[in-house]
């Protein structure tokens, strides 16, 4: 499928993402990395850059750059090199940040995902150049002061990986489902919180616009993006901007820019810089990263399967659709959720369904997480087996879901009684279908004597005369009717 054009333009995105490390220390000091402490209460010496302090490696933080290039099928450097980055921001002590350039530690890779495009699902795959270890810099504070800035040093020195990729993206919905996709996978595999707001996955958007077939287009870089929804209106107001700017005759100038998110407007805050300007140059203070094979492979050896991996297996397993299936495993929870369910119902498809829709539609209306589902596994699993074996209908179930999720009684203990209270609700709410052939014989035989208008049309070749009978049926079982018992008895009447 061809890329979509924007006013005749086509629209190129590449990706760097800064992934906060879960390291309970910073990657060159044992200074701590907890959010929201008293400023500079959580920044040692070497966080200073004061005389004679010297980095060293954090292994924690290489471990986690392992687990992200074997889940994202990089290749891992069995020997790395870290560089001093060289510029000047008043919240870099030392006046470079140390970062890794030429040999970066994960190599290559890629990120797949399922989009909708109009009624077609599609699958994307983004491909990664590197993803390479560096430290964080400070922060600077402008709200609480008057014609000063302050230094909060805490961030300083907190372990990041870079992960970068090549500009294979050709929309902001494409961009948004791509960062969707790796922040589920580096949640997933527990190397990053993926707290957006406290700052621990950020990410910069390379945008650039281009005709069909015209080389690569100047790029301007959207700094800091740490909301989908913002990524998304940054990214196609800069779109909109820079096709503007061409058409009006002006040429666009490389450089790093921000987003507003009141004004929905990016501004420039500086020329962007290339590779040269930063001077680069292997940091003396820190011998090469050497990794051994038997270090990835004990690494691999106590990974948690990956969602890729988990969702080929539903596929297998369960004979779910491959979108299902990548559905399902955007978080632990919700696989755990799934799986526990399905092999409860032994319905998967159903359950899938019903994860799917019912239960997703609450979650992202923002009522709960899968953490906290009022809703247990056991009782979803029942529910759905009372459609299985005709108990009740879909509307029925969904009464009867309403009910579970708005009283909260479940049991995550015990099945058995998380079980019984779906027929209790069942049997409360007088929600059973009318299965018993004669009942629901009486009760079309009625409808067909008090409808002859309708017999005659569908006699006479209109189909859509049944519709005419079959709700005064449902109307007459208040609802009881097994829908598809009372239209085989219909037809069968009628023919």
């Amino acid at each position: 499928m061809s890329a979509p054009l924007v006013h005749g333009y086509e629209v190129v995105i590449g990706f760097e993402t800064h992934a906060q490390l879960s390291t309970q220390s910073k990657i060159f000091s044992r200074a701590a990395t907890a959010f929201g402490a008293e400023p500079n209460t959580q920044a040692c010496a070497v966080d200073l850059a004061l005389p004679g302090t010297l980095p060293v490696m954090n292994m924690g933080a290489v471990e986690r750059a392992i687990q992200l290039g074997l889940a994202l099928g990089s290749h891992i450097a069995e020997r790395s090199i870290f560089a001093r980055k060289n510029y000047f921001y008043p919240d870099l002590p030392k006046g470079y940040q140390i970062s890794q350039f030429e040999i970066p530690v994960v190599q290559g890779g890629e990120v797949s995902f399922f989009m909708e495009l109009g009624k077609e699902t599609v699958r994307k795959t983004v491909r990664l150049v590197r993803a390479h270890l560096e430290e964080d810099a400070g922060k600077s504070l402008h709200e609480d002061f008057i014609a000063q800035t302050g230094i909060d040093l805490n961030r300083a020195g907190t372990p990041l990986l870079e992960i970068v990729t090549e500009p294979d993206m050709r929309s902001s919905a494409e961009a948004v489902a791509y960062a969707k996709e790796l922040h589920k996978i580096v949640t997933w595999i527990g190397i990053c919180d993926g707290n957006m707001q406290e700052g621990s996955f950020r990410c910069d958007a390379n945008v650039s616009v281009r005709k069909p077939g015209a080389p690569l287009g100047t790029r301007r870089e959207i700094k800091n993006l740490n909301s989908f929804k913002f990524m998304q209106q940054a990214i196609d107001y800069e779109v909109r901007w820079q096709i503007e700017q061409i058409e009006d005759g002006h040429a666009i100038q490389q450089a790093t820019v921000l987003f507003n998110p009141d004004t929905g407007e990016t501004r420039a805050m500086r020329t962007k810089e290339d590779a040269a300007d930063y001077r680069y140059f292997p940091d003396p203070d820190l011998p090469p990263l050497v990794i051994g094979r038997d270090w990835v492979d004990r690494v691999k050896s106590e990974m948690a399967e990956l969602p890729r991996v988990m969702a080929e297996r539903f596929v297998t397993q369960y004979g779910l659709p491959e979108y299902d299936a990548t559905q399902l495993t955007q978080s632990k929870a919700m696989a755990a959720y799934f799986e526990a369910t399905a092999k409860a119902c032994g319905q998967p498809k159903l359950a899938s369904n019903w994860i799917m829709g019912e239960v997703s539609r609450r979650l992202n209306s923002g009522e709960t997480s899968f953490d906290a589902l009022p809703v247990s596994a056991a009782q979803l699993a029942a529910l759905i087996g009372r459609i299985s074996d005709n108990t009740i209908s879909n509307n029925a179930a969904k009464q009867v879901f309403d009910a579970l999720w708005s009283e909260d009684c479940s049991n995550a203990d015990d099945a058995a009684a998380d079980a019984a209270r779906v027929d209790a609700l069942i049997e409360a709410k007088g929600l059973k279908q009318i299965n018993d052939t004669g009942a629901l014989e009486a009760i079309i035989d009625e409808v067909l004597a008090a409808n002859p208008k309708n017999v005659e049309e569908f006699k006479a070749g209109n189909a859509k005369a049944l519709n005419g009978l079959v709700g005064p049926i449902m109307k007459a079982s208040k609802g009881k009717a097994n829908p598809a018992q009372v239209n085989e008895l219909l037809l069968k009447k009628l023919s």
